[in-house]
């Protein structure tokens, strides 16, 4: 597995984990027990990865458990991310979030606890609380990092002018939102900015929540716990036309002799170099697929045919209450 570095100085496997639905139920009931997932967070170090990605809202609190147990042999070795900021502790914020400098660092200690750890890597804040002013986090964090619990701050899908606030507080490592071939909002704004001020990108949802796998069509039947059964994307008449993505891949990807997932998580470590995906999966698999992404290299034609397609996602992103939670 090669290397890249998010914000100039933290080194990680150019293709990372994340564990978010190995025991949540966003996109359905999980696939594996906790036996399984832990030997494919294993399997996963085994092959190279050196990044894994939890937060505490994911269970909550058991993602976190699950891979504190899977990585405790193997610690030193490995980048553990994780995030804080909903409201988890019973404070009943409108917002449903809380960053308060005073529940990060009671949420971190908790966090520590069960990463089996005494440090986190890197620490993001999941998402922009908006009463709580991002210098007052920041400096939160500051403090942690000062102390040796944190060694890294990282923000989650958070604007131009909340990462510019933050950064002048304590540098930020890496950003953490949505980025892929269906995703493409963070190129108008968010990279420029990141590539200013060195920071690191680290994508979520790097194969359009499953769907540029083209394992998902118009046919498809989801759970009703499942996250996209709702989501405007995913109802079948976008779904449909959202399609010419897979096929425009899937063409690529037999030329190349790689799956159309290859080819989407390749096109993102194309962008730039300091671009780490983390694809989700439960099947070992899946895993093996999305690990020998990394040897898939797009040549300059192959990825101007990719833009000269033009293809324009069918569907919005979230459904307005969640929108609400996207900083601007």
């Amino acid at each position: 597995m090669k290397n890249r570095a998010l914000g100039g100085s933290l080194e990680v496997s150019a293709i990372g984990l994340g564990c978010m639905t190995m025991n949540t139920n966003l996109f359905g009931t999980p696939s594996g027990t906790r036996e399984e997932m832990i030997a494919l967070i294993r399997g996963a170090v085994d092959r190279g990865v050196t990044l894994f990605d939890t937060a505490q809202v994911y269970g909550p609190f058991v993602n976190e458990e699950l891979v504190g147990e899977a990585l405790e042999p193997v610690r030193a070795e490995v980048v553990v991310a994780t995030k804080f900021g909903f409201d988890l502790y019973g404070a009943g914020r409108e917002s449903g979030l809380d960053s308060r400098p005073e529940t990060i660092k009671m949420g971190v200690e908790q966090s520590l606890e069960r990463l089996r750890s005494d440090y986190i890597d890197l620490l993001y804040q999941h998402r922009v609380d908006p009463d709580v002013p991002i210098e007052e986090t920041a400096g939160a964090v500051k403090e942690l990092i000062e102390q040796g619990k944190v060694r890294h701050f990282g923000l989650s899908e958070a604007g131009v002018q909340t990462i510019r606030r933050a950064h002048a507080v304590q540098p930020v490592t890496a950003l953490q939102s949505e980025y892929s071939l269906w995703w493409r909002e963070p190129e108008q704004e968010i990279l420029p900015l990141l590539e200013e001020l060195g920071i690191g990108f680290v994508p979520f949802s790097p194969l359009g929540k499953g769907f540029l796998t083209g394992a998902i069509d118009e046919t498809t039947e989801f759970e009703d716990t499942d996250f996209r059964a709702n989501n405007p994307r995913f109802q079948p008449d976008a779904r449909k036309a959202n399609r010419a993505f897979v096929e425009l891949l899937s063409e690529i990807a037999k030329r190349k002799g790689a799956t159309t997932a290859q080819i989407a998580i390749a096109w993102l470590l194309a962008q730039k170099p300091w671009i780490v995906p983390i694809p989700g999966t439960t099947k070992p698999h899946r895993l093996e697929e999305n690990i020998a992404a990394a040897d898939v290299e797009l040549t300059d034609d192959e990825l101007r045919e990719i833009e000269e397609a033009h293809l324009q996602a069918q569907g919005h992103r979230y459904l307005p209450r969640q929108q609400a939670l996207i900083d601007r």
